[in-house]
């Protein structure tokens, strides 16, 4: 009877076993690999780029089985629904015989929605359509937009194509200023505040115009400043979005100085307090060296101008530190004005006319220096206006 009742138990826990087996691999599925999924087309899709910001979008989640996994996705335009040749491949092709049919947009999306930059969308139609200064632009035009889903084990599979009629209008994708805004525990005096434009200078401080030291312009982002140790960060591109970042995985020159901070959100951490020079080039790749200099420290930065009669003592900007409460470090400033007509200003330190920056042709971003008469010439309009010292670069971002 004993051996019966062991035998038994044998049968019964193989049986359990068996079944938990079956169990595990149901709870632990097989990556698949999907054949497609569904990009949805926009409510808006007559969308005029030049007095537009954003185009948002919906897209179905790619079936890879029911695993749980992470895609990154990023939009494709074309002007002809054509997909044959990319923008990068006809720029590497030294005969010069490849024709663009299509661009693929830097920015990356986590989720199944997100808003497409419409300066991005211009930017990607010069380039395909190989626009310069004298090109005739049409009046309206249509153009087809794609999604590309990626993840770890699994090949690309791309979206149906949505197409979209727009206006477009000539931009420089040569020299392209392309805002990337920096958000953390050490940036301004709101720790990890993202609620849109009005937190521009409080929770969000954009990356400044890059050039480079004889003064050329390098498309991309530049920013120089203090951080603390322990401080923490990374970008956004759209204020009060968090659909599009860039994070320590960005960065292409990760020192001992750095770190990656809080698991999946891969903020970048600073470990040795100090001066650093961070660059975001136009492929959303950014590089952040140290900075060995030692940078003038000012009292007061100003906005003197024709529409407050150039006086320097008055108009102060707010100062904006990387690190709250400590100005004594501060080398950005903002400020929030609305200027009823056309005018003309300059930027000044400490209340007088010793140090000043200017710039007679650039607007809204440029890189100031000292020549005599040189005066920013600003349209009529509300502006969040940024300038670091350490640089002398300035950005007048309009307020929507």
């Amino acid at each position: 009877m004993k051996k019966i009742f062991l035998s038994s138990l044998m049968l019964l826990s193989m049986a359990i076993a068996f079944t938990a087996c079956e169990d595990d691999r149901d709870s632990n599925p097989t990556l698949l690999q999907p054949t497609g999924f569904t990009l949805n087309k926009p409510v808006n899709n007559n969308v005029d780029l030049a007095y537009s910001t954003v185009i948002p979008f919906t897209w179905s989640q790619p079936d890879y089985g029911g695993w749980p996994a992470a895609v990154d996705y990023q939009f494709e335009i074309s002007t002809s629904n054509e997909w044959s040749v990319s923008v990068a491949d006809a720029n590497a092709d030294e005969t010069g015989t490849k024709v663009p049919t299509y661009d693929v947009i830097k920015s990356i999306f986590a989720g199944c929605s997100g808003e497409l930059n419409t300066e991005d969308i211009a930017k990607a139609i010069v380039l395909i359509e190989q626009w310069d200064e004298e090109s005739v632009i049409p009046d309206e035009m249509t153009i087809w937009l794609r999604l590309s889903a990626s993840t770890p084990g699994a090949e690309t599979i791309y979206s149906n194509p949505v197409s979209l009629t727009v206006k477009p209008y000539f931009i420089s994708a040569a020299a392209v200023y392309d805002i990337w805004y920096m958000v953390g525990n050490c940036i301004g005096s709101k720790s990890w505040s993202n609620g849109g434009m009005t937190d521009i200078g409080y929770g969000l401080i954009p990356m400044y115009p890059a050039y480079d030291t004889d003064g050329t312009f390098m498309a991309g982002g530049m920013y120089v400043g203090y951080f603390p140790e322990g401080g923490q960060f990374k970008f956004v591109h759209v204020p009060g979005s968090w659909d599009e970042q860039l994070n320590y995985t960005n960065v292409v020159n990760p020192g001992d100085f750095l770190s990656d901070e809080d698991g999946d959100n891969h903020n970048i951490g600073i470990k040795q307090a100090g001066y650093y020079m961070i660059l975001v080039n136009i492929d959303g790749d950014i590089t952040i060296e140290k900075y060995d200099k030692e940078p003038t420290v000012y009292d007061m930065i100003s906005l003197p101008g024709a529409y407050q009669e150039w006086k320097p003592e008055n108009d102060a900007m707010m100062a904006v530190s990387t690190m709250a409460d400590m100005n004594l470090i501060n080398h950005d400033w903002l400020a929030d004005v609305t200027f009823a007509e056309d005018t003309e200003l300059k930027f000044a330190a400490n209340g007088a006319w010793d140090m000043s920056w200017g710039n007679a042709t650039d607007f809204p971003y440029g890189l100031g220096n000292q020549q005599e008469g040189n005066n920013i010439k600003v349209p009529a309009g509300k502006y969040y206006i940024m300038f670091n010292d350490i640089m002398g670069t300035y950005t007048f971002i309009a307020a929507e």
